[in-house]
């Protein structure tokens, strides 16, 4: 798992699986918001939760079709369903890989684009939590849809019209935990249901990947 979970990572990074080009997008999402909505601070302050949780969600998704897609083309998803190691801990470390190069970096750039959004500084904190706890759900949904899709010629459109219902309760979630934050009320409910939402995305999400590609590989 140690070995699976390294050889993912190297392959993120030196592929541009998702390490620069999320937070690449997440930026350009986030400085070309005022240029639409207007420069006065009021509007971008109530609108920043949204268009900042949009853009964390947005780039999650750019990495998706590549989460099984390199391990389809050489032949190692093979290998890997007739490995002693499960499919469902196959899943599990493949978005376990996604959130460590995707999620995890747009949660420490965040408060730094949240400042173009004039974001309140009491709603920082609120912002990195949210994200912190809702974005590995995005991993675990996005990887049971790239196995969905694997292999599919187009897949990532597909891919996206999948994902995208599902992401809803999490965006909903999160972007509510920080206008909360932001408005000084209690954000803490709308947080504890995000992280319930992750904690299930995580149990379940690993075994609907593995029953995908296990119909995907016949």
């Amino acid at each position: 798992m140690k070995n699976l979970l390294t050889r993912d990572l190297t392959l993120a990074i030196r592929a541009g699986g998702g390490f620069g080009l999320g937070l690449a997008f997440f930026l350009i999402v986030t400085v070309l918001m005022p240029f639409g909505i207007g420069p006065e601070t009021g509007t971008l302050t109530i609108v920043a939760p949204g268009i900042l949780w949009i853009g964390a969600l947005l780039a999650c998704l750019l990495s998706l079709d590549r989460v099984f897609a390199l391990d389809w083309e050489d032949g190692t998803l093979d290998l890997l369903a007739t490995s002693p190691l499960p499919l469902e801990a196959v899943a599990g470390i493949k978005a376990f890989a996604h959130w460590i190069t995707t999620g995890l970096p747009l949660v420490a750039i965040s408060p730094l684009l949240a400042v173009l959004l004039n974001l309140p500084p009491d709603g920082f904190f609120w912002l990195i939590a949210s994200l912190f706890v809702g974005t590995p759900a995005l991993s675990a949904i996005g990887t049971f849809g790239a196995a969905l899709t694997v292999g599919l010629k187009r897949g990532g459109l597909l891919l996206s019209l999948i994902v995208l219902p599902l992401y809803v309760p999490t965006l909903l979630f999160g972007a509510e935990a920080t206008r909360r934050g932001i408005e000084g009320a209690d954000g803490m409910t709308p947080l504890v249901l995000l992280a319930g939402l992750s904690l299930a995305c995580l149990a379940t999400m690993p075994f609907a990947a593995a029953a995908a590609l296990r119909v995907n590989l016949r």
